[in-house]
């Protein structure tokens, strides 16, 4: 059964941090990319980072790159997003989302996704 849980959400101040989780199952974790996306109020969603377990590369959107990092821990099937620094403009709903295929930071080339975890970030 395919599964992607995603956690780590909450209230932060500007200029905090906070680290996201997904852990994946149903697929071959090595085989695979795993994007960050989010949707804020009123906007469309948008990716924010995707890390290949295959390649181990790594995308970024510009408003993450310098204060996000994306990581896989394949030993835990565990997706990470260590956000820095962070804007009240960072405010969203984050979403994990994984393909087997080709990826970008296109939202819609990923096929399954998570439920969402809320990150608000206060000025």
């Amino acid at each position: 059964e395919v599964q992607l849980q995603a956690s780590g959400g909450g209230l932060v101040q500007a200029g905090g941090s906070l680290t996201l989780s997904c852990v994946v199952s149903g697929f071959d974790f090595d085989d695979i990319a795993i994007g960050w996306f989010r949707q804020a109020p009123g906007k469309e969603r948008e990716g924010v980072s995707v890390i290949s377990t295959t390649t181990d590369t790594t995308l970024y959107a510009d408003s993450a790159k310098g204060r996000f990092t994306i990581s896989s821990d394949g030993a835990k099937n565990t997706v990470y997003l260590r956000m820095y620094n962070l804007k009240p403009e960072d405010t969203a709903v984050y979403y994990c989302a994984v393909t087997e295929g080709s990826y970008s930071l296109r939202p819609f080339e990923f096929d399954h996704w998570g439920q969402g975890t809320l990150v608000t970030v206060s000025s």
